[in-house]
């Protein structure tokens, strides 16, 4: 039996995003394409892989066995895409930079005109994503990350320590105690489904009965809430040559184990073979080099 890649491609997709309508989001094909393609896969094999049902598509016992071996060779393809990729000599084309939405709008979006500036043919695509992309299949080049990689096939390149502070409008800070408890501030926090993303596990965790002043799916409309006064919001406490001046300010707090965090540069080992990649890293390195902690 040969299984090609794509369609090892497609089950995994299936399998990852829990439906068809997911997978296809995935790979950017149609519905009806996803549901031939699998239904001749499963032919293939000669047993169902799903249990179709209103809510998804749940794996079979087969298909739990096929996830590892899909899995590898997901990484396989991205490895061996990026050996291609480092016999081009010049730094140019495409590169793909994965962060938390804060990060990519404080740093790696302004970050993208000093790349086309210093390298007119090298360009950026930052990824806002509150979830984990795999590098290790090539879905970004390069991630600025919170958490350093497991995988031994990640490397992380450099390392950025952060303080926090809880930042609120002065307005906002106006109307609260001079040294106010946590349990005294409204927050702007995720709504559904992006619920458990951070900080909203941490509020929850420290503040009894906590409940958000505000909520939004979108880090953007979460700092325009704090921007007027709304609530406050968890912020790292960092100063770069791309930083502007900002309407919020920082409370006085004891934050404890959420005082600091770290920000980990973290691209595929392979990855730095390619020229594109590896002179976007070095600039990446240089301006965290260069940023200064406080705000």
């Amino acid at each position: 039996m040969d299984i090609s890649w794509e369609d090892a491609r497609l089950f995994l997709a299936v399998a990852e995003t829990g439906s068809v309508s997911g997978a296809a989001r995935r790979l950017k094909l149609g519905q009806p394409t996803v549901t031939r393609r699998l239904a001749a896969l499963e032919y293939q094999v000669g047993t169902p892989l799903f249990r179709r049902s209103v809510e998804g598509a749940s794996l079979t016992t087969v298909g739990e066995r096929l996830v590892p071996s899909a899995r590898k060779m997901a990484e396989w393809a991205g490895e061996l895409q990026r050996a291609v990729e480092a016999s081009d000599g010049s730094p140019r084309g495409l590169v793909k930079v994965t962060a938390s939405p804060f990060v990519s709008f404080d740093f790696v979006a302004p970050f993208a005109g000093l790349v086309a500036r210093k390298h007119p043919g090298l360009r950026l695509e930052v990824i806002s994503s509150i979830q984990y992309l795999d590098l290790a299949r090539g879905e970004a080049d390069i991630a600025l990350r919170a958490r350093a990689p497991a995988n031994p096939d990640l490397t992380v390149v450099h390392t950025l320590q952060i303080d926090n502070a809880v930042f609120v409008s002065r307005e906002l800070k106006a109307r609260l105690p001079k040294k106010p408890k946590l349990s005294e501030i409204p927050f702007c926090a995720w709504c559904p489904p992006y619920d458990m993303v951070p900080p909203n596990p941490q509020l929850v965790a420290a503040i009894p009965n906590f409940e958000p002043a505000f909520t939004a799916d979108h880090f953007l409309i979460m700092l325009a809430a704090a921007h007027a006064g709304v609530g406050a919001m968890f912020l790292g406490r960092v100063q770069h040559r791309f930083s502007k001046d900002s309407p919020l300010v920082p409370l006085d707090l004891d934050l404890g184990p959420h005082a600091k965090q770290e920000l980990h540069l973290v691209c595929p080992k392979s990855a730095l073979d390619i020229p594109r990649v590896r002179r976007v890293v070095e600039l990446l390195v240089d301006e965290l080099k260069a940023t200064k902690r406080g705000r």
